[in-house]
């Protein structure tokens, strides 16, 4: 792969971050009311949400390996 399709396909992960402070801070939001339980369970659920997805990523980077 060229430099630039490699830079390319790294900008697209970028993407991910606002979705996934979105997502986390919505759902502590839903949980409590005062500020500082929201952050402390949006910390919680980004963590979740950020190993989840790393998960998933090696065991398809795996599977792709192995085909």
């Amino acid at each position: 792969m060229t430099p630039i399709l490699i830079a390319a396909a790294f900008n697209y992960f970028w993407y991910a971050v606002p979705l996934i402070v979105a997502i986390s801070l919505v759902y502590g939001a839903t949980r409590h009311e005062l500020m500082r339980p929201i952050l402390q369970h949006s910390l919680k659920a980004g963590v979740w949400i950020v190993g989840f997805m790393l998960v998933i990523f090696f065991i398809l980077h795996f599977m792709a390996w192995n085909l």
